[in-house]
């Protein structure tokens, strides 16, 4: 174990942070408590705001009404903070479009006005021709908190199977739309999770996955397990769904379905929690008696089906290659599968692999930005997509037979703009430039690196205004994820943008624990490594520092989800380090994560307590485990959400309780508690422009900011 950490016991000179005029002194609502301790493997451990895991307890509710109080009766305080908030939903009132799809005869696309709550979705028979409004979700809920979850379109274009998610839940019903007159048939699916749809090639109906039906009352926290594979029969109650596959000695596991393009085969992706390493099995659709064949079953690797061509499969996969490489698996042929090299590990991270146009096309992260190559069917190079910058590129979706792809690209002063790929013309038109109310030539984003604690370097993204001097009194918003994975790429946000025309810089550094650089980047900061994802981020913090670009009464931290926990990690190690903190949705206690709803799936990444030799590494760094009474921490603003049935919004209340009760010095430590909302996937915009305000705001007054436009 790296370490065990220490209680810092000195106190901040929080005058910096706020001004004699702006003090404010707090009275945290009392929260409810109970005796309660628990046994680690002969540690005990106390967790005496127990009661606030149970969210709709009248004691429960009481405290968090008297915190939003408290929380919204100082954000009115703050003279900026309306004009922040007219400033950015100026900023978000432009067009906006998904990358389109097409099926046989029709374009699908996805637009949002501008201010709409949810993006519509558009069908049309060509690109140039006015699209007809096929589903639009602003009119399922008048506080737009009904979201499209999912979609999935027959081969013949003709059907349309949806997903809706509600307040932010991960729970969905599924449903079934004529594409031509656009109404709804009389199909309903409930209790799926984590899964998407695809159609069998006859339009008959389609494959999903679900969950039984939980307790109604406890659907929002409770653990889930058993994700079963059917096939809906189009026109028959879900009662009647067919059983495709289901392993009650794999609780755990979680199963994919994808029909391959020519409607031979059922590809089954099964995941184990959140490990990128899974198992991929198929079934043959031409035969109604096949079985299920386990064609990778040891997960040792990522595999990714790319396509096929008759019996033979193409893979995208790190086995052997940490960075990733593209195989094929002749399946006709005797387990255990005797994968063949198409195109081999390069010196760049293998983000994403699909086959379009009878070829691959290949997106590469080089140092955490896309680089789009193409390769014919048998592996050989052929040339390259060329992009507009430095940025994230995204989409290329299609059929093998297509002429024709779609993508996206955006980067941190470049809103996402659309392309059309010409495979016969080799070539890329530009479909759609959003127009934002900015000139992108005003700023300018840097790459650097530094050194982390043990000697690793790591990337970071700085974007700025220009004109910029280095002195050291430039409010920064250093944002970290670091997990699962994930990679972390340039993108465009009104949000950012709105935050550098305040004078603020933002920085985005590429922590291990991501995906920007393979497999071993990942595994780097997973499990008893963690630590090295928060020595990545509090490095990233004291290189801004240390090279002028702010100081720490200048500097805030922000994360969500597994960054909610980076942010929480490091306040409790670092609270000298930062002026301002504002974790999201975070997973603050390390020790009983895996107990609420999909948490368990994280335990790939984490580890459990459960475990004893994951234990000790876990409670090292749990944030809800390590304030310090008498220490002085930084203005502090948690954000969660009373739906969230992912990161249970628990975490944030007891954190929350926790820091007010240790909090020494002056400076707010506040939890903003959204209601209708969950994890932050298909939140109405009027919700974000709110809370982006509230946060902008909140740092303006914590990091003393002078003028906020």
């Amino acid at each position: 174990m790296k370490r065990i950490l220490v209680a810092f016991s000195f106190v901040l000179p929080l005058s910096v942070l706020l001004t004699a005029e702006t003090k404010t002194e707090f009275k945290y609502p009392a929260a409810p408590k109970s005796d309660q301790v628990d046994d680690y493997h002969g540690t005990k451990v106390a967790d005496p705001y127990r009661p606030l895991e149970n969210p709709d307890a009248p004691e429960s509710r009481k405290w968090i009404e008297a915190e939003n109080k408290l929380t919204f009766d100082f954000l009115k305080t703050i003279p900026e903070r309306d004009a922040i908030k007219a400033r950015l939903t100026a900023l978000w009132d432009y067009e906006k479009f998904g990358v389109p799809f097409r099926e046989k005869n029709r374009y699908f696309i996805s637009k949002n006005s501008g201010l709409q709550n949810q993006n519509v979705l558009y069908v049309a028979a060509n690109l140039s021709e006015q699209p007809r409004q096929l589903l639009d979700p602003n009119t399922l809920a008048k506080d737009g908190t009904v979201a499209l979850g999912g979609v999935a379109v027959s081969d013949d274009a003709k059907l349309m199977a949806y997903g809706l998610a509600t307040a932010g839940s991960d729970w969905q019903q599924w449903k079934v739309r004529d594409v031509e007159t656009g109404k709804d048939r009389d199909d309903k699916l409930d209790w799926i999770k984590f899964s998407g749809a695809s159609w069998k090639k006859d339009s008959s109906g389609f494959f999903y996955s679900r969950y039984d039906q939980p307790d109604e009352k406890n659907k929002l926290r409770s653990q889930v397990y058993g994700h079963k594979l059917f096939f809906h029969k189009l026109g028959t109650p879900q009662a009647q769904d067919k059983l495709i596959y289901e392993r009650p000695d794999q609780k755990e596991w979680l199963f994919n379905a994808e029909v391959t393009d020519d409607g031979r085969y059922l590809i089954i992706t099964v995941s184990h929690g959140t490990d990128p390493k899974n198992r991929i099995f198929y079934k043959n659709l031409d035969d109604p008696n096949s079985k299920v064949v386990e064609l990778f079953d040891k997960a040792d690797a990522a595999y990714d089906f790319v396509g096929n061509e008759g019996s033979v499969f193409a893979f995208k996969t790190d086995l052997n290659a940490p960075l990733g490489r593209i195989i094929s698996v002749d399946t006709s042929k005797p387990l255990p599968p005797q994968p063949k090299e198409l195109v081999p590990e390069s010196a760049d991270k293998l983000e994403a692999v699909s086959v379009v146009g009878g070829r691959f096309i290949a997106v590469y992260l080089k140092d955490a930005h896309s680089l789009v190559k193409l390769f014919k069917s048998d592996g050989a190079g052929d040339g390259e997509i060329a992009l507009p910058g430095i940025g994230s590129a995204g989409g290329f979706t299609g059929k093998r037979g297509d002429r024709e792809t779609f993508y996206s690209f955006a980067s941190f002063t470049t809103p996402t703009s659309i392309f059309r790929y010409d495979f016969d013309k080799r070539e890329s038109t530009l479909l759609f430039q959003p127009k934002v109310k900015f000139n992108p030539d005003d700023y300018t984003t840097d790459q650097v690196f530094y050194n982390s604690a043990d000697g690793t370097r790591v990337p970071m993204f700085i974007s700025y205004k220009k004109g910029m001097k280095r002195d050291g009194q430039n409010p920064t918003y250093l944002y970290g994820y670091g997990g699962f994975d994930i990679s972390e790429t340039p993108s465009f946000s009104p949000a950012i943008l709105a935050w550098m025309e305040m004078g603020g810089i933002f920085a985005l550094p590429n922590l291990r624990g991501g995906g920007e650089y393979g497999e071993k980047w990942h595994e780097a900061g997973e499990k008893h490594v963690k630590q090295n994802v928060f020595d990545d981020f509090i490095s990233a913090a004291q290189y801004l520092i240390d090279n002028k670009f702010t100081s720490t009464p200048k500097l805030a931290i922000g994360g969500g989800s597994n960054g909610g926990l980076l942010v929480g990690a490091c306040l409790t190690q670092r609270p000298d380090l930062f002026g301002a903190a504002l974790p999201a949705v975070g997973v603050m206690d390390m020790l009983r994560f895996q107990k609420f709803t999909i948490g368990w799936a994280w335990t790939s990444d984490y580890g459990s307590s459960e475990n004893r030799e994951d234990f000790p590494y876990l409670y090292a760094y749990s944030p809800l485990h390590h304030f310090a009474k008498g220490c002085a921490y930084p203005a502090t603003m948690i954000t969660t959400a009373d739906h969230d049935d992912r990161v249970v919004p628990a975490h944030s209340f007891k954190f929350a309780a926790t820091l007010q009760a240790a909090q020494s010095g002056p400076a707010p430590t506040l939890i903003r508690i959204e209601t209708k909302a969950g994890h932050g996937a298909g939140k109405p915009t009027t919700k974000i422009i709110e809370e982006t305000a509230d946060r902008w705001a909140f740092l303006v007054k914590a990091l003393n900011m002078k003028t906020a436009k």
